[in-house]
């Protein structure tokens, strides 16, 4: 039977932050995933790296100070999937009042330490371009800074980074039970795929569940736990580009919610989200019609141009596993996370951790292996601030530099596969086509410039197995490419893996 140190239930930027840097201290390490990396809470986010201006007004101030300080160390460690964007607030006649704005861009502006980052300024949008596809009455605004992320795409880079630093990561593995045994633990698992079972033994078991925590807790290791769960559906919808330039949009509602539409994919506009209570299983999540709609007329109302649910090409949702602090609205529940140390039967150790978002996985996970020093093997210092995730080895200010680069070494590419290649692998794009000269030696085209080359390298590389998990959390292909064209690449996947 394999022994690790620590085994880490839950694929998801949690489960693959902690397993990364667990394994860059020298622990060995496994995780396991029922699905694929991504699948769940962590590929259906409103892709940003940012602070959380909303919760300053839940008095959130730690978790903001917090967020807003990864903000700028995250943009440094991943230049390819991370980038600066600046973000508009229209001031409009009956919500918050300008003087509020105000003082919550101020704040927003200094209590992370902001170094990289343009500073807010006011915006005069009857003279300026950022007005232009808004409505006539909407004459002030507000810009500031934040960060875009390809969020299943983090998750999947700190899996291969936790991986080639030793630790084994079990995708369509599914987690059965686990046991005490003599102080360790020894844990069930079953393949998704084949049913085959298997055990390991491991130290510690830390449960990064997301939406299934309890589950895992109550159902699965039968124990119970004390904190409070709070499953909070965010939806989101994709349409045709709204406007030209590549700011986002951040507006007020008059039920308190805020909105954002952030240019998305070049040629579309993402607009989310929703909080609203979920009830059932986590993986069925969905945009409903009802979101779908709520979404479509808070936009419709800001911008000259309406947006009807007829629009929508594409609409998303996920499960956030909030840590409940017993607050009416959905909304106002905790983003911050919690980390909770059980010892069941005073010896085998249990991590739980509770909550969470995004920008402050790479914390979350810090802190989850600091809790491991009393019961594992010694550990190394904390690593992970200054280190990049892989394809991201260069400075952000370089990222149009390489770009060049790139072209020039492939001048075959075309400029949207070129662009959109490097921005998913970073310098990892020019390993994966060493040595090719032209279109022809990259195999197949799938459509939408998705070759055999790549696909073969997100099968080796990044544990995808069918066409679902390439086109919609390694790539956003799935936007483009016909179902016909979908099924192909199914078919030679499966055809791949023999």
């Amino acid at each position: 039977m394999e022994k690790y140190d620590v085994l880490v239930i839950g694929g998801g930027v949690n489960g693959c932050g902690i397993a990364r840097d667990a394994a860059g201290r020298g622990l060995k390490v496994a995780l396991v995933e029922q699905s694929d990396l991504a699948s769940a809470t962590s590929s259906a986010s409103t892709k940003l790296f940012h602070g959380g201006l909303r919760y300053l007004e839940y008095y959130e101030f730690d978790l903001v100070r917090k967020a807003l300080k990864e903000r700028e160390v995250l943009l440094q460690n991943m230049p390819h999937i991370s980038w600066p964007m600046r973000f508009v607030i229209p001031h409009l006649s009956g919500m918050r009042p300008k003087w509020m704005l105000r003082v919550g861009l101020f704040l927003y502006d200094h209590i992370g330490g902001r170094k990289i980052l343009r500073p807010t300024k006011k915006i005069n949008l009857c003279k300026s371009e950022l007005g232009d596809p808004l409505e006539d009455e909407i004459k002030v605004g507000f810009e500031y800074s934040d960060c875009w992320v390809d969020d299943a795409r983090l998750v999947v880079l700190n899996a291969r980074d936790a991986a080639d630093r030793g630790a084994k990561i079990m995708t369509r593995t599914r987690f059965v039970s686990a046991k005490d045994t003599d102080g360790e633990w020894t844990a069930s698992l079953k393949d998704v795929n084949t049913g085959e079972t298997q055990k390991i033994q491991a130290r510690v078991l830390i449960n990064a569940g997301g939406p299934w925590v309890k589950d895992i807790i109550e159902d699965r290791v039968k124990t119970d736990t004390d904190e409070g769960i709070r499953l909070v559906r965010g939806s989101h919808i994709v349409v045709n580009k709204l406007y030209e330039h590549d700011r986002a949009y951040f507006f007020q509602n008059s039920d308190g919610r805020l909105v954002f539409t952030i240019p998305y994919e070049n040629d579309y506009t993402l607009i989310g989200t929703t909080d609203a209570d979920h009830i059932g299983d986590p993986s069925t999540a969905k945009c409903s019609d009802e979101e779908a709609a709520y979404l479509c007329e808070i936009a419709s109302r800001n911008f000259k141009k309406d947006i009807l649910p007829s629009d929508v090409v594409w609409s998303y949702a996920g499960v956030r596993p909030l840590h409940d602090n017993e607050k009416g609205d959905a909304s106002a529940a905790s983003r911050d996370y919690q980390i909770k140390v059980r010892r069941i039967n005073d010896t085998a150790p249990l991590i739980n951790i509770f909550g969470g978002k995004i920008t402050t996985y790479r914390k979350l996970s810090e802190e989850v292996v600091a809790e491991l020093a009393p019961f594992a093997r010694m550990i190394g210092k904390p690593w992970t601030h200054h280190a990049y995730l892989p394809g991201g080895d260069f400075a952000f200010e370089q990222k149009d530099e390489l770009i060049a680069q790139f072209r020039w070494d492939f001048p075959f590419l075309k400029e949207d596969q070129m662009r959109r290649m490097f921005k998913a692998y970073g310098t990892q794009a020019a390993e994966m086509l060493r040595g090719l000269t032209s279109v022809k030696e990259m195999g197949k085209d799938f459509g939408a410039g998705l070759t055999e080359i790549e696909v073969k390298w997100l099968m080796d590389h990044e544990w995808a197995q069918v066409a679902e998990d390439v086109i919609w959390r390694r790539t956003k292909l799935g936007l483009r490419l016909s179902d016909k064209q979908v099924a192909a690449l199914d078919a030679w996947m499966k055809k791949a893996a023999v």
